[in-house]
């Protein structure tokens, strides 16, 4: 095990507590094969945290582990679509027997796929995007709930986008899932703040994952799953309500919201759509 080097400028007892509380701590992620649920495992992992990784492709999910070489005894990898909520429940209750509750629970696993509303193969695009992107956020949390309140503590964190903020051409089952659940995270939040949970609602940017790589129009402020990984623990550890990261899409989602419609579909006129699945 790595020594714990105590930091400057606080009391070795303070930070001997904290390095202790970190590697207690269980953290709960939902699509954690790939993108920014790998880049958040990771993150809390290298903390000394605790790991229950959920994914569908769980055969990838344990070749990435042993590559990181992650201690077997720090993590659990629990194979479900988010969108079968019996399955979400079965491996809730099945984390909480094996692991204990969590004290982060991020439910990440998400979709983005292009639609057209006058094709009518799309619809059950949306019907997807919903279930998976909505559904499965609430199949994530429902397990802990009733848990984390008995206990008076506990963080929910649910990953929405900043495509929540306008909608986007060709992009309307995406922004219309992650506008639900900056809305869903916002009821959550009142519902929960009693009993000493908190949720937090994190929107990312453009970040370099495999659901942006085909995007046929430019995306500003592009960083990596690693980057956004390190500000949104930063984020979760602060119990922010709701943040865009990077901090510069913030203020573009700012602008975003002020524009008077008019000037908004001028700006977007023209702009590629996002691409349909199996074509344009």
């Amino acid at each position: 095990m790595a020594l714990l080097r105590p930091q400057r400028g606080r009391g070795g007892g303070a930070d001997l507590q904290e390095a202790v509380r970190r590697m207690a701590e269980l953290v709960f992620i939902t699509g954690a094969s790939s993108g920014i649920g790998q880049a958040l495992a990771l993150r809390y992992y290298r903390d000394g945290a605790h790991l229950a990784l959920v994914a569908r492709r769980t055969d990838e999910l344990a070749r990435w582990a042993a590559e990181q070489q992650l201690a077997p005894d720090r993590f659990a990898i629990y194979g479900a679509d988010v969108a079968d909520v019996d399955a979400m429940a079965r491996i809730g209750r099945e984390c909480i027997a094996a692991q204990g509750v969590p004290e982060v629970v991020i439910a990440n696993a998400g979709i983005s796929i292009g639609m057209d509303t006058a094709i009518f193969e799309d619809l059950a695009v949306m019907r997807r995007t919903f279930e998976t992107n909505n559904l499965g956020l609430a199949a994530t949390f429902h397990p802990f709930i009733a848990a984390m309140n008995a206990r008076g503590s506990g963080t929910l964190v649910g990953i929405a986008s900043v495509a929540s903020i306008r909608g986007l051409p060709g992009h309307g089952a995406y922004c219309a899932s992650k506008s639900a659940v900056v809305a869903y995270c916002e009821s959550l939040r009142g519902e929960c703040r009693p009993f000493g949970v908190r949720v937090v609602t994190l929107l990312p940017g453009y970040i370099d994952t495999p659901l942006t790589r085909s995007n046929r129009y430019s995306m500003p402020f592009l960083m990596t799953a690693d980057g956004f990984a390190e500000q949104a623990v930063r984020a979760i550890r602060a119990q922010v309500s709701y943040r865009v990261i990077p901090w510069q899409m913030g203020i573009v989602a700012k602008l975003m919201r002020l524009l008077p419609n008019w000037l908004y579909d001028k700006l977007l006129a023209g702009r590629p759509r996002k691409q349909r699945q199996g074509g344009d």
